[in-house]
Protein backbone atom coordinates (compact mmCIF):
# COMPACT_ATOMS: atom_id res chain seq x y z
CA UNK A 1 0.00 0.00 0.00
CA UNK A 2 1.63 3.62 -1.01
CA UNK A 3 2.85 5.52 1.95
CA UNK A 4 -0.06 8.14 1.09
CA UNK A 5 -2.55 5.98 1.63
CA UNK A 6 -2.74 6.73 4.95
CA UNK A 7 -3.76 10.36 4.50
CA UNK A 8 -6.86 9.57 2.56
CA UNK A 9 -9.43 8.19 5.12
CA UNK A 10 -13.33 8.54 5.98
CA UNK A 11 -12.29 12.01 6.87
CA UNK A 12 -8.28 11.97 6.94
CA UNK A 13 -5.41 11.41 9.25
CA UNK A 14 -6.04 10.39 12.62
CA UNK A 15 -2.92 10.32 14.00
CA UNK A 16 -1.19 12.02 17.07
CA UNK A 17 0.98 14.42 16.51
CA UNK A 18 4.70 13.82 17.57
CA UNK A 19 4.78 10.37 18.54
CA UNK A 20 6.80 9.54 15.46
CA UNK A 21 3.51 8.99 12.79
CA UNK A 22 3.07 12.70 11.35
CA UNK A 23 6.36 14.26 10.11
CA UNK A 24 6.25 18.10 8.87
CA UNK A 25 8.24 16.27 5.64
CA UNK A 26 5.46 13.95 5.15
CA UNK A 27 2.80 16.73 4.99
CA UNK A 28 5.45 19.10 2.65
CA UNK A 29 5.40 16.26 0.30
CA UNK A 30 1.18 15.35 0.39
CA UNK A 31 0.89 19.03 -0.71
CA UNK A 32 3.83 18.61 -3.76
CA UNK A 33 2.18 15.29 -4.74
CA UNK A 34 -1.62 16.56 -4.59
CA UNK A 35 -0.60 20.13 -6.20
CA UNK A 36 1.65 18.10 -9.24
CA UNK A 37 -1.10 16.13 -10.29
CA UNK A 38 -3.78 19.17 -9.67
CA UNK A 39 -1.16 20.53 -12.36
CA UNK A 40 -1.55 17.51 -14.13
CA UNK A 41 -5.09 18.16 -14.78
CA UNK A 42 -4.74 22.43 -15.28
CA UNK A 43 -4.86 23.14 -11.93
CA UNK A 44 -4.07 26.08 -10.64
CA UNK A 45 -5.41 27.31 -7.03
CA UNK A 46 -6.21 25.55 -3.67
CA UNK A 47 -7.45 26.81 -0.47
CA UNK A 48 -6.31 25.78 2.85
CA UNK A 49 -8.56 26.32 5.79
CA UNK A 50 -8.17 24.86 9.73
CA UNK A 51 -9.77 24.29 12.54
CA UNK A 52 -8.35 25.99 16.33
CA UNK A 53 -5.84 22.92 17.28
CA UNK A 54 -2.21 24.23 17.97
CA UNK A 55 -0.59 21.67 15.19
CA UNK A 56 -3.01 23.21 12.21
CA UNK A 57 -0.16 25.86 12.44
CA UNK A 58 2.81 23.43 11.34
CA UNK A 59 0.60 21.90 9.24
CA UNK A 60 -0.18 24.97 7.31
CA UNK A 61 2.68 25.82 7.16
CA UNK A 62 4.18 22.67 5.17
CA UNK A 63 1.07 22.01 3.10
CA UNK A 64 1.72 25.54 1.63
CA UNK A 65 5.50 24.86 1.02
CA UNK A 66 4.75 21.70 -0.91
CA UNK A 67 1.64 23.45 -2.86
CA UNK A 68 4.04 26.30 -3.88
CA UNK A 69 7.33 23.90 -5.05
CA UNK A 70 4.73 22.20 -7.12
CA UNK A 71 3.73 25.68 -9.01
CA UNK A 72 0.50 25.75 -7.47
CA UNK A 73 -1.20 28.93 -5.77
CA UNK A 74 -2.31 28.87 -2.35
CA UNK A 75 -5.21 30.65 -0.52
CA UNK A 76 -4.94 30.75 3.39
CA UNK A 77 -8.05 30.86 4.94
CA UNK A 78 -6.70 30.08 9.17
CA UNK A 79 -9.51 28.83 11.20
CA UNK A 80 -13.10 27.84 9.52
CA UNK A 81 -15.12 25.44 9.69
CA UNK A 82 -15.18 22.23 7.37
CA UNK A 83 -18.21 23.32 5.44
CA UNK A 84 -16.82 26.56 4.93
CA UNK A 85 -13.84 25.51 2.73
CA UNK A 86 -16.62 23.83 0.66
CA UNK A 87 -18.10 26.29 0.06
CA UNK A 88 -15.39 29.09 -0.10
CA UNK A 89 -13.79 26.36 -2.37
CA UNK A 90 -16.48 26.65 -5.14
CA UNK A 91 -17.16 30.37 -4.68
CA UNK A 92 -13.00 31.56 -5.24
CA UNK A 93 -13.45 28.63 -8.20
CA UNK A 94 -10.47 26.92 -6.57
CA UNK A 95 -9.14 23.38 -7.29
CA UNK A 96 -9.23 21.90 -4.35
CA UNK A 97 -10.03 22.88 -1.03
CA UNK A 98 -7.74 21.55 2.01
CA UNK A 99 -9.09 20.99 5.42
CA UNK A 100 -6.32 20.51 8.41
CA UNK A 101 -8.96 19.12 10.90
CA UNK A 102 -9.54 16.34 13.32
CA UNK A 103 -12.77 17.06 13.81
CA UNK A 104 -13.80 15.89 16.91
CA UNK A 105 -10.68 14.30 18.22
CA UNK A 106 -8.80 15.60 20.80
CA UNK A 107 -6.12 18.69 20.15
CA UNK A 108 -3.10 16.28 20.02
CA UNK A 109 -4.68 14.50 17.23
CA UNK A 110 -4.69 16.33 13.32
CA UNK A 111 -5.66 15.27 10.23
CA UNK A 112 -6.42 16.45 6.61
CA UNK A 113 -9.21 16.40 4.46
CA UNK A 114 -10.01 17.23 0.64
CA UNK A 115 -12.33 18.81 -1.28
CA UNK A 116 -12.58 18.76 -5.01
CA UNK A 117 -13.44 21.81 -6.73
CA UNK A 118 -17.20 21.34 -6.27
CA UNK A 119 -16.92 21.19 -2.59
CA UNK A 120 -17.41 17.78 -2.64
CA UNK A 121 -15.02 14.91 -1.29
CA UNK A 122 -12.16 13.96 -3.86
CA UNK A 123 -12.27 11.12 -6.31
CA UNK A 124 -11.30 7.67 -5.38
CA UNK A 125 -8.83 8.06 -8.63
CA UNK A 126 -7.40 11.38 -7.38
CA UNK A 127 -6.60 9.53 -3.79
CA UNK A 128 -5.02 6.76 -6.26
CA UNK A 129 -3.05 9.69 -8.88
CA UNK A 130 -1.94 11.49 -5.47
CA UNK A 131 -0.49 8.33 -3.82
CA UNK A 132 1.35 7.01 -7.01
CA UNK A 133 3.09 11.01 -6.94
CA UNK A 134 3.61 10.44 -3.14
CA UNK A 135 5.91 7.38 -4.31
CA UNK A 136 7.80 9.84 -6.52
CA UNK A 137 10.91 12.00 -5.76
CA UNK A 138 10.19 15.52 -4.77
CA UNK A 139 11.06 17.46 -7.60
CA UNK A 140 10.48 21.98 -7.35
CA UNK A 141 9.76 23.35 -10.11
CA UNK A 142 11.53 27.00 -11.55
CA UNK A 143 11.77 29.46 -9.98
CA UNK A 144 9.44 31.67 -12.20
CA UNK A 145 6.91 29.01 -12.06
CA UNK A 146 6.47 28.43 -8.18
CA UNK A 147 2.97 29.05 -6.78
CA UNK A 148 1.98 32.12 -4.65
CA UNK A 149 0.17 32.23 -1.05
CA UNK A 150 -2.11 35.20 0.11
CA UNK A 151 -4.54 35.71 2.71
CA UNK A 152 -7.96 36.05 2.73
CA UNK A 153 -9.51 38.63 4.61
CA UNK A 154 -13.02 38.67 3.94
CA UNK A 155 -13.46 34.72 4.39
CA UNK A 156 -15.44 34.86 7.34
CA UNK A 157 -17.59 37.55 6.30
CA UNK A 158 -18.49 35.74 3.03
CA UNK A 159 -19.62 32.59 4.53
CA UNK A 160 -21.37 33.93 7.81
CA UNK A 161 -23.69 35.74 4.99
CA UNK A 162 -24.44 32.39 2.81
CA UNK A 163 -25.37 30.50 6.07
CA UNK A 164 -27.71 33.00 6.78
CA UNK A 165 -28.94 32.60 3.30
CA UNK A 166 -29.72 28.78 4.24
CA UNK A 167 -32.04 30.14 6.43
CA UNK A 168 -35.46 28.80 4.98
CA UNK A 169 -37.90 31.52 6.88
CA UNK A 170 -39.29 34.87 6.42
CA UNK A 171 -39.32 35.29 10.48
CA UNK A 172 -36.62 36.69 12.24
CA UNK A 173 -35.05 35.11 15.31
CA UNK A 174 -35.94 38.24 17.38
CA UNK A 175 -37.47 37.04 20.75
CA UNK A 176 -35.67 33.72 21.07
CA UNK A 177 -32.97 33.69 23.46
CA UNK A 178 -29.98 30.63 22.04
CA UNK A 179 -26.89 29.55 23.20
CA UNK A 180 -24.17 28.18 21.40
CA UNK A 181 -21.52 26.04 22.11
CA UNK A 182 -18.82 25.96 19.46
CA UNK A 183 -16.39 23.36 21.18
CA UNK A 184 -13.09 26.18 21.17
CA UNK A 185 -13.07 25.31 17.42
CA UNK A 186 -13.59 26.70 14.01
CA UNK A 187 -16.96 27.94 14.44
CA UNK A 188 -16.30 29.96 17.48
CA UNK A 189 -15.90 33.45 15.16
CA UNK A 190 -18.58 32.25 12.92
CA UNK A 191 -21.72 31.27 14.70
CA UNK A 192 -22.87 33.60 17.35
CA UNK A 193 -22.69 35.79 14.28
CA UNK A 194 -24.94 34.25 12.06
CA UNK A 195 -27.86 33.74 14.96
CA UNK A 196 -26.94 37.40 16.10
CA UNK A 197 -27.55 38.83 12.80
CA UNK A 198 -30.62 37.04 12.28
CA UNK A 199 -32.09 38.68 15.19
CA UNK A 200 -31.49 35.59 18.52
CA UNK A 201 -30.13 36.95 21.74
CA UNK A 202 -26.97 34.53 21.88
CA UNK A 203 -25.32 33.16 24.72
CA UNK A 204 -22.32 31.82 23.09
CA UNK A 205 -19.43 29.17 25.13
CA UNK A 206 -16.46 27.46 24.24
CA UNK A 207 -15.72 30.83 22.01
CA UNK A 208 -12.22 30.82 23.80
CA UNK A 209 -9.26 28.53 21.65
CA UNK A 210 -6.31 28.47 22.93
CA UNK A 211 -5.07 25.47 20.41
CA UNK A 212 -5.63 22.46 23.27
CA UNK A 213 -9.01 23.04 24.53
CA UNK A 214 -11.03 22.27 21.26
CA UNK A 215 -13.24 19.38 21.88
CA UNK A 216 -12.15 19.72 25.63
CA UNK A 217 -15.74 18.94 27.99
CA UNK A 218 -17.64 20.92 25.56
CA UNK A 219 -19.15 20.85 21.81
CA UNK A 220 -21.32 18.03 20.26
CA UNK A 221 -19.20 15.54 21.58
CA UNK A 222 -19.43 16.73 25.33
CA UNK A 223 -23.21 18.45 25.81
CA UNK A 224 -23.62 18.95 29.47
CA UNK A 225 -22.23 22.45 29.99
CA UNK A 226 -24.46 23.33 27.12
CA UNK A 227 -27.13 21.58 28.84
CA UNK A 228 -26.88 23.09 32.21
CA UNK A 229 -26.50 26.41 30.93
CA UNK A 230 -29.57 26.85 28.60
CA UNK A 231 -31.48 25.83 32.03
CA UNK A 232 -29.57 28.48 33.47
CA UNK A 233 -30.38 30.95 31.07
CA UNK A 234 -33.74 29.68 30.63
CA UNK A 235 -32.77 29.61 26.90
CA UNK A 236 -35.39 28.21 24.31
CA UNK A 237 -33.11 25.90 23.21
CA UNK A 238 -29.02 25.24 22.84
CA UNK A 239 -27.14 24.53 19.73
CA UNK A 240 -23.66 22.66 20.11
CA UNK A 241 -20.96 21.93 17.00
CA UNK A 242 -18.01 20.35 17.40
CA UNK A 243 -14.01 21.14 16.48
CA UNK A 244 -14.46 21.67 12.42
CA UNK A 245 -18.09 22.53 12.73
CA UNK A 246 -19.81 19.83 10.54
CA UNK A 247 -21.50 18.42 13.39
CA UNK A 248 -24.43 19.52 15.18
CA UNK A 249 -26.30 18.30 18.20
CA UNK A 250 -29.49 20.66 19.58
CA UNK A 251 -30.81 20.70 23.54
CA UNK A 252 -34.32 21.29 24.24
CA UNK A 253 -35.62 23.98 26.51
CA UNK A 254 -35.94 21.80 29.68
CA UNK A 255 -32.20 20.54 29.22
CA UNK A 256 -32.82 17.64 26.84
CA UNK A 257 -30.71 16.19 24.30
CA UNK A 258 -31.90 16.27 20.80
CA UNK A 259 -29.31 14.39 18.56
CA UNK A 260 -28.83 13.52 14.71
CA UNK A 261 -31.81 10.76 14.54
CA UNK A 262 -34.21 13.59 16.14
CA UNK A 263 -32.78 16.70 14.29
CA UNK A 264 -33.49 14.24 10.98
CA UNK A 265 -37.23 13.42 12.00
CA UNK A 266 -37.80 16.99 12.48
CA UNK A 267 -36.29 18.14 9.11
CA UNK A 268 -38.00 15.44 7.15
CA UNK A 269 -41.61 15.64 8.82
CA UNK A 270 -41.37 19.42 8.75
CA UNK A 271 -40.50 20.04 5.33
CA UNK A 272 -42.58 22.38 3.30
CA UNK A 273 -41.88 19.93 0.80
CA UNK A 274 -42.93 15.75 0.00
CA UNK A 275 -40.07 14.00 1.51
CA UNK A 276 -39.47 10.84 0.07
CA UNK A 277 -36.68 8.99 1.62
CA UNK A 278 -33.99 9.75 4.13
CA UNK A 279 -30.51 8.19 4.96
CA UNK A 280 -29.23 7.13 8.10
CA UNK A 281 -26.84 4.26 9.24
CA UNK A 282 -26.74 1.19 11.09
CA UNK A 283 -26.71 3.31 14.39
CA UNK A 284 -29.86 5.49 13.21
CA UNK A 285 -32.12 4.41 16.28
CA UNK A 286 -35.37 1.76 15.15
CA UNK A 287 -37.23 4.46 16.57
CA UNK A 288 -36.47 7.20 14.19
CA UNK A 289 -37.30 4.35 11.02
CA UNK A 290 -40.56 3.56 12.91
CA UNK A 291 -41.31 6.88 12.72
CA UNK A 292 -41.01 7.93 9.65
CA UNK A 293 -42.74 5.07 8.39
CA UNK A 294 -45.36 5.99 10.01
CA UNK A 295 -45.70 9.23 8.07
CA UNK A 296 -44.96 7.26 4.55
CA UNK A 297 -40.60 8.34 4.37
CA UNK A 298 -38.55 5.58 3.90
CA UNK A 299 -35.09 5.68 5.90
CA UNK A 300 -32.27 3.38 3.74
CA UNK A 301 -29.39 2.58 6.09
CA UNK A 302 -26.09 2.88 5.36
CA UNK A 303 -22.69 1.75 6.53
CA UNK A 304 -21.35 4.44 9.81
CA UNK A 305 -19.86 7.29 7.91
CA UNK A 306 -21.03 10.15 6.27
CA UNK A 307 -19.46 9.66 3.30
CA UNK A 308 -21.70 6.73 3.13
CA UNK A 309 -24.85 8.73 3.83
CA UNK A 310 -23.46 11.02 1.52
CA UNK A 311 -23.23 8.34 -1.50
CA UNK A 312 -26.74 6.70 -0.96
CA UNK A 313 -28.62 10.44 -0.99
CA UNK A 314 -26.84 11.38 -4.28
CA UNK A 315 -27.55 7.47 -5.73
CA UNK A 316 -31.25 8.19 -4.55
CA UNK A 317 -31.18 11.44 -5.56
CA UNK A 318 -32.76 12.54 -1.96
CA UNK A 319 -31.72 15.68 0.12
CA UNK A 320 -31.50 14.45 3.82
CA UNK A 321 -29.39 12.43 5.39
CA UNK A 322 -27.92 12.40 9.44
CA UNK A 323 -26.10 10.21 11.75
CA UNK A 324 -27.10 10.17 15.44
CA UNK A 325 -23.61 12.07 16.20
CA UNK A 326 -24.87 15.63 14.79
CA UNK A 327 -23.56 14.82 11.06
CA UNK A 328 -26.62 15.88 9.09
CA UNK A 329 -26.83 16.26 5.21
CA UNK A 330 -29.21 19.01 3.66
CA UNK A 331 -28.14 18.73 0.19
CA UNK A 332 -30.83 21.07 -1.10
CA UNK A 333 -28.59 23.43 1.03
CA UNK A 334 -25.06 22.65 0.65
CA UNK A 335 -22.44 20.84 -0.40
CA UNK A 336 -21.92 18.63 2.26
CA UNK A 337 -22.40 18.11 6.17
CA UNK A 338 -22.89 21.10 7.76
CA UNK A 339 -23.31 22.47 11.47
CA UNK A 340 -24.36 25.79 11.43
CA UNK A 341 -26.44 25.34 8.09
CA UNK A 342 -28.34 22.02 9.49
CA UNK A 343 -29.15 24.03 12.76
CA UNK A 344 -30.94 27.09 11.04
CA UNK A 345 -33.03 24.46 8.89
CA UNK A 346 -34.86 23.25 12.21
CA UNK A 347 -34.55 26.66 13.56
CA UNK A 348 -37.11 27.63 10.40
CA UNK A 349 -39.18 25.15 10.94
CA UNK A 350 -39.25 26.30 14.74
CA UNK A 351 -39.88 29.63 13.99
CA UNK A 352 -42.72 28.90 11.47
CA UNK A 353 -44.40 26.27 13.38
CA UNK A 354 -44.45 28.61 16.01
CA UNK A 355 -44.05 25.00 18.17
CA UNK A 356 -40.90 23.97 20.85
CA UNK A 357 -37.90 22.29 20.28
CA UNK A 358 -39.16 19.62 22.87
CA UNK A 359 -43.14 19.30 20.52
CA UNK A 360 -41.07 19.09 17.53
CA UNK A 361 -39.56 15.94 18.29
CA UNK A 362 -42.46 14.37 20.01
CA UNK A 363 -43.42 12.59 17.09
CA UNK A 364 -40.35 10.00 17.32
CA UNK A 365 -40.21 7.90 20.12
CA UNK A 366 -36.21 6.62 20.29
CA UNK A 367 -36.18 2.94 21.62
CA UNK A 368 -33.32 2.54 24.64
CA UNK A 369 -30.12 2.44 22.79
CA UNK A 370 -26.58 2.60 24.49
CA UNK A 371 -23.28 2.37 23.31
CA UNK A 372 -19.66 2.20 25.32
CA UNK A 373 -16.83 2.96 23.58
CA UNK A 374 -13.91 0.45 24.64
CA UNK A 375 -10.20 1.58 24.05
CA UNK A 376 -7.69 -0.84 22.74
CA UNK A 377 -3.94 -1.68 21.44
CA UNK A 378 -3.86 -0.19 18.14
CA UNK A 379 -7.05 -0.12 15.15
CA UNK A 380 -8.52 -4.01 15.75
CA UNK A 381 -9.97 -6.09 13.27
CA UNK A 382 -12.98 -7.42 14.72
CA UNK A 383 -14.48 -9.56 11.64
CA UNK A 384 -12.44 -12.90 12.42
CA UNK A 385 -12.61 -12.66 16.01
CA UNK A 386 -14.54 -15.92 16.61
CA UNK A 387 -15.36 -15.17 20.68
CA UNK A 388 -17.37 -11.95 19.95
CA UNK A 389 -18.90 -12.98 16.78
CA UNK A 390 -20.44 -16.05 19.53
CA UNK A 391 -20.87 -13.30 22.33
CA UNK A 392 -23.18 -11.16 19.35
CA UNK A 393 -24.90 -14.48 18.07
CA UNK A 394 -26.05 -15.09 21.79
CA UNK A 395 -26.69 -11.98 22.60
CA UNK A 396 -28.88 -11.64 19.38
CA UNK A 397 -31.11 -14.77 20.39
CA UNK A 398 -31.23 -12.70 24.14
CA UNK A 399 -33.20 -9.57 22.61
CA UNK A 400 -35.78 -12.62 20.59
CA UNK A 401 -36.05 -10.01 17.49
CA UNK A 402 -36.82 -6.80 20.35
CA UNK A 403 -33.35 -5.61 19.47
CA UNK A 404 -30.34 -5.20 17.39
CA UNK A 405 -26.94 -5.20 18.46
CA UNK A 406 -23.41 -3.16 16.37
CA UNK A 407 -20.50 -3.84 16.98
CA UNK A 408 -17.61 -1.90 14.84
CA UNK A 409 -14.15 -0.70 15.13
CA UNK A 410 -13.87 2.82 14.88
CA UNK A 411 -11.80 3.92 12.07
CA UNK A 412 -10.54 6.88 13.16
CA UNK A 413 -9.69 6.27 16.82
CA UNK A 414 -8.21 3.12 18.67
CA UNK A 415 -11.63 2.35 19.84
CA UNK A 416 -14.28 -0.82 19.90
CA UNK A 417 -17.80 0.62 19.65
CA UNK A 418 -20.45 -2.13 21.31
CA UNK A 419 -23.92 -0.54 20.64
CA UNK A 420 -27.41 -2.34 22.12
CA UNK A 421 -30.27 -1.11 20.97
CA UNK A 422 -34.22 -2.57 22.20
CA UNK A 423 -37.23 -1.78 24.06
CA UNK A 424 -36.27 -3.22 27.19
CA UNK A 425 -33.93 -0.86 28.77
CA UNK A 426 -32.67 -3.48 31.81
CA UNK A 427 -31.79 -6.24 29.27
CA UNK A 428 -29.73 -3.60 27.33
CA UNK A 429 -27.54 -2.59 29.58
CA UNK A 430 -26.99 -6.32 30.90
CA UNK A 431 -26.15 -6.83 26.70
CA UNK A 432 -24.04 -4.15 26.49
CA UNK A 433 -21.78 -5.06 29.74
CA UNK A 434 -21.95 -8.69 28.83
CA UNK A 435 -20.40 -7.74 25.16
CA UNK A 436 -18.01 -5.16 26.86
CA UNK A 437 -16.23 -7.40 28.95
CA UNK A 438 -16.14 -9.80 25.74
CA UNK A 439 -14.08 -6.94 23.91
CA UNK A 440 -11.93 -5.99 26.97
CA UNK A 441 -10.78 -9.65 27.21
CA UNK A 442 -9.86 -10.35 23.39
CA UNK A 443 -8.73 -7.09 22.25
CA UNK A 444 -7.05 -4.68 25.58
Amino acid sequence: MAKAKKYFGTDGIRNQVGKGLIRPDQILKLGWATGKVLKEQGGTKVMIGKDTRISGYMFESALEAGFISAGVDVLLLGPMPTPAIAYLTQTFHADAGIVISASHNPHYDNGIKFFSGKGKKISDEMELRVEAAFEEELTICSSSELGRARRVDDAAGRYIEFCKSTYDSSQKLDGYKIVLDCANGATYHIAPSVFRELGAEVVAIGTQPDGININDDCGATDLEQLQARVVLEKADFGIAFDGDGDRVMMVDGSGDVVDGDEILYILATGSKFPVKGVAGTLMTNLGLENALKDKGIELLRTAVGDRYVMSALVEKGWSLGAEPSGHVLCLNKTSTGDGIVAALQVVAILVESGQKLEDLKRGMKKYPQVLKNVRVDGFADISANEALNSAVEASEKRMAGKGRVLIRASGTEPLIRVMVEGEDLTLVESEVSGLVKVVETEFC
